[in-house]
């Protein structure tokens, strides 16, 4: 027994007793400090706090939401359609073929000192005295509706068709993986011409009076094209993120506790990939436009007298010398869209990318 001269209680290191005491209120120091602290955000809201502050990523998207609006709303009001050619007084206006942007034809010019409100041709017009820019806003709609669209599918099968294939692993992802060499193999434009024969000659007559009609054989074999043949790189992709994800402790805490494994991939694996999924959309979306354009040009896009950017440009090549301006306005456009998806793709992965964060 050890001698204490103030016969007080020793305390023991090991107690678990707390002195309240020691417990004084904070300063107000102390208050700001904890008042200044950033708030709680998701991987998402940080992303976007980050790409907004991105001036290239930024700029891209006001560029697609003012070309959105346009192609949408301005049709609308607008006194031509893209098949309809210059009338005045009721008849065909033959004078108004290859008017430059903001020209009248003859006719149109005696319509307006007659009195008569007519609009400008703020294009021009086609050798089919049909005004340029309505059909240039309805090509850029169908282009840009392509690219949309044929990204859509490409995502939805390359996502389903990688989550498979890396999650389970294995002899699955071996003959999953062989299967997408084989399919990486096959020319992407003879199958295109292939295909808009065949289906000339099945649905040539069965398509007459209904919707798929404006759109044409050749269109329709273009989004069998991007769903049989396009879709690998996105697998590819979803894939390589599942194998290097799937072996983290909350999967194996999911599996544990008997979770199935669409839920495990649904819920668990597919949100940590969202921000990968993200930026190759972004970038897919102009390169299925470019497809578009490119098949268009060579004939192989939407079916006359509907529009592409691709048809139009082609349209535009006999006559470089003459009108130039109507390769242009085409061409400016297609520019414009790639360009800006491309930035956004750019913005999105320097954003989400947990790789290229500081």
């Amino acid at each position: 027994m050890t001698y204490n001269p103030d016969n007080t209680p020793k305390k023991n290191p090991l107690s678990l007793q707390i002195d309240v005491r020691k417990f004084e209120k904070a300063s107000e120091e102390e208050k700001a400090q904890h008042e200044t602290m950033r708030e709680s955000t998701t991987f998402f809201r940080d992303g976007m706090r980050k790409l907004r502050k991105n001036p290239l990523a930024v700029m891209s998207i006001i560029v697609l939401l003012c070309l959105v609006l346009t192609i949408v709303v301005v049709p609308m009001f607008y006194p031509y359609s893209y098949e309809q050619m210059i009338t005045v007084n009721g008849k065909r206006d033959k004078t108004a073929k290859n008017l430059a942007p903001f020209e009248y034809s003859k006719n149109e010019q005696k319509a307006i000192e007659e009195g008569q409100n007519i609009f400008p041709h703020i294009f021009g017009t086609d050798e089919l005295c049909r005004d340029y820019f309505i059909r240039v806003l309805y090509g850029a709609r169908v282009s840009l509706a392509v690219g949309l669209f044929a990204s859509l599918i490409v995502l939805v099968i390359g996502l389903l068709y990688g989550s498979i294939s890396g999650y389970f692993g294995g002899k699955v992802d071996m003959v999953m993986m062989r299967i997408v060499d084989i399919i990486y193999s096959l020319p992407d434009t003879l199958m295109v011409i292939l295909l808009s024969v065949v289906l000339t000659q099945v649905l040539g007559t069965s398509l007459q009076g209904t919707a798929l009609a404006k759109v044409g054989t050749n269109m329709i074999s273009l989004f069998v094209v991007f769903g049989v043949l396009y879709w690998v790189g996105m697998a590819r992709l979803v894939r390589g993120q599942i194998l290097s994800i799937k072996t983290n402790e909350y999967v194996l805490a999911a599996r544990a506790m008997g979770a199935k494994s669409g839920r495990i991939i649904r819920r668990h694996i597919l949100p940590n990939c969202m921000s990968v999924i993200f930026i190759s959309v972004a970038l897919q979306i102009p390169s299925a436009i470019f497809t578009e354009s490119f098949l268009s040009f060579i004939g192989l896009g939407v079916q006359a007298p509907m529009p592409s950017l691709g048809s139009l440009a082609n349209a535009a090549r006999g006559g470089m010398q003459s009108y130039p301006y109507k390769m242009v306005f085409p061409a400016v456009i297609i520019c414009l869209i790639v360009l800006s998806f491309n930035l956004l793709g750019d913005g999105l992965r320097d954003a989400f990318d947990p790789k290229l964060r500081r």
